[in-house]
């Protein structure tokens, strides 16, 4: 479903402020894949989310989505194929429209564009049927503007309008870290039962690893740029905080006695 060959990105290449962000990146996520991503900050995280997207170009290397080149498509081209949640709740959704208007906006994604003057019964019974899903009590609230709601209502929504068009791949993007450990829970759970429902192939960055070690089926770490641990099935499921800490240890105890070996 997802597949990235040989990807790397430098940004403010030969200045010294030079950083390679991505380092010979090889990854194949397969059909309804959950995978998790952790590492610390600068690890490329978000930049890999950036180019799944489209809002990066990559330096070199191919993505494919679906089995199509997707390298040198632009974000606005890949929304059909990709839905993505930020962590920031305002993001996602326009504040100044209502619920209604928001999910006419996502439901239209994928569908020709053509004027309609107003949003039919149907399409609403079928907006009240889909918010109905998140238990929020969002179906009564089609004419609220969304700029009203609650950072965990707003990411809730976000959640469902990113899921809206049943994309190839969900892009997850630290969408839990702004809220309180409550909202956060509750958008953790809404999280599970979406990626399920829909059988979603989906990649999440999360600074929080029990979080990433409860959620999906797969997991990542990333430092400086590269995946340096791949770990899924019963592996991941027997992992503990404190060996994914042992093995970052391990790795990177490994990496600084190879660049010692080859500067002498």
């Amino acid at each position: 479903m997802l597949k990235i060959e040989d990807v790397s990105m430098t940004f403010n290449e030969d200045t010294p402020d030079e950083k390679k962000a991505l380092q010979r990146i090889n990854l194949q996520l397969n059909k309804g894949e959950f995978v998790t991503v952790i590492g610390s900050n600068g690890a490329g995280k978000s930049t890999l989310m950036n180019v799944v997207s489209g809002s990066l170009l990559p330096d070199v290397g191919e993505v494919f989505i679906n089995e199509k080149n997707v390298t040198h498509l632009p974000e606005y081209k890949r929304s059909k194929m990709v839905g993505r949640v930020f962590q920031d709740p305002m993001a996602g959704t326009a504040p100044s429209m209502t619920i209604e208007e928001n999910l006419a906006m996502a439901y239209a994604r994928d569908k020709k564009r053509r004027l309609v003057p107003g949003v039919s019964k149907k399409r609403k019974d079928y907006f009240r049927e889909y918010l109905e899903t998140l238990n929020l009590g969002l179906e009564d609230r089609l004419n609220a503007k969304v700029g009203f709601l609650s950072g965990g209502e707003r990411q809730a929504l976000s959640l469902l309008m990113a899921t809206f068009t049943e994309p190839y791949i969900l892009l997850l993007d630290e969408h839990t870290a702004a809220l309180d450990p409550s909202r956060a829970e509750l958008i953790t759970e809404i999280t599970k039962d979406v990626v399920s429902k829909f059988g979603l192939t989906t990649l999440m960055v999360t600074h929080n690893m029990q979080q990433a070690l409860d959620l999906g089926d797969r997991l990542f770490m990333m430092d400086k740029g590269q995946v340096i641990f791949d770990v899924k099935g019963e592996e991941k499921q027997k992992l503990t905080i404190q060996n994914l800490l042992d093995e970052f240890q391990r790795i990177r105890g490994k990496t600084i006695e190879s660049d010692r070996a080859v500067l002498g």
